[in-house]
């Protein structure tokens, strides 16, 4: 593929983020129509998209995503725990502020970008699958995962009664974020031999189809609102987001054996900028919450460079 053709294919996908910036930058949007665009791409139209991409597959397909899956668990729930070693160990961080470093260093924001820029090389129905097992693995296994180990740090686990209760209440919820329990649902349905009717098709698309550009909108203005804090940890948060986790990536995809049509799907998927979904949970344990939504802004504007770099090695 081209420069000229990426080019082509990522202007206005950078110009939609740009618009969204400039809302937030001048205020047009707040933290809390902020909060809002995010809530309505990762609660309703997202799920309402993928939900209709994986019932619309064939069981076979399906099943033959086994690999991908276990290469995305490989890549994204092994890059997290090397950096939490890292983290705590070399670096001397409690295991709070380890987790969220990690944790932050290591989801993408696959939900607001993937469709967008995936969907442009590959076809929106043609990514769908991938797009959802990376939300079961990021939502369902990654956070939970995160939140546990954070809660862990800051000592308040209680009781050995009091911490099963509180571990397992962490872990159901985030079963239960659309972005994990509705691609699963279908994922389930599917196998089981489902395929959704056009009238559940047409319903489904009303919302799901707004997708790609309100998602894009809601980077730009999450940008926007935040203020940038230049610290070493904020850059180092985003180089290991949109280096080191791709490079990983490459070396768990030929470890796992997958074709290079997936390979370069898995790559760009944990290549695309740092999550705000990531940010918030650091900002809940109140923990480096102004580096961490300083690297979600960092990571953006250096996946300007990086995403077009990647796509023409790897297209």
């Amino acid at each position: 593929m081209s420069i000229s053709s990426i080019f082509l294919t990522l202007v206005p996908i950078f110009f939609t983020i740009i618009l969204g910036y400039l809302g937030g930058y001048f205020r047009v949007f707040n933290a809390d129509s902020s909060k809002g665009l995010n809530t309505l791409v990762t609660k309703f139209a997202l799920p309402a998209h993928l939900f209709i991409g994986i019932t619309s597959t064939s069981k076979q397909t399906l099943m033959n995503q086994w690999p991908f899956f276990l290469t995305m668990t490989i890549g994204i729930i092994g890059f997290y725990v090397i950096l939490l070693l890292i983290a705590r160990f070399g670096f001397k961080y409690d295991l709070t502020k380890a987790s969220m470093f990690s944790l932050n260093s290591t989801q993408p924001a696959f939900a607001f970008m993937g469709i967008s820029v995936l969907g442009s090389l590959f076809g929106a129905q043609e990514v769908a699958i991938p797009i959802a097992v990376t939300g079961i693995v990021v939502n369902a296994l990654l956070d939970p995962l995160a939140t546990i180990v954070g809660t862990i740090g800051q000592g308040s686990s209680g009781a050995s009664g009091e911490e099963k209760s509180s571990t397992l209440g962490i872990i159901l919820h985030g079963l239960s974020e659309p972005l994990a329990c509705i691609p699963l649902a279908a994922v389930v349905l599917t196998l089981f031999g489902f395929q959704s009717p056009d009238l559940v098709k047409d319903a489904l698309d009303q919302i799901g189809s707004v997708t790609s550009g309100v998602a894009l909108f809601a980077v730009g203005v999450t940008v926007g609102i935040r203020k940038i804090s230049f610290k070493a940890i904020s850059f180092g948060i985003s180089i290991l987001k949109v280096v080191a986790i791709p490079l990983f990536m490459i070396a768990v995809a030929h470890m796992v054996g997958i074709n290079h049509a997936d390979t370069v799907k898995a790559i760009l998927l944990v290549s695309f900028p740092g999550s705000a979904v990531a940010a918030m949970i650091s900002t809940r344990f109140d923990s480096l919450s102004t580096e961490t939504a300083s690297s979600f802004v960092i990571s953006t504007v250096l996946s300007l460079v990086s995403l077009p770099v990647y796509i023409s090695l790897l297209m």
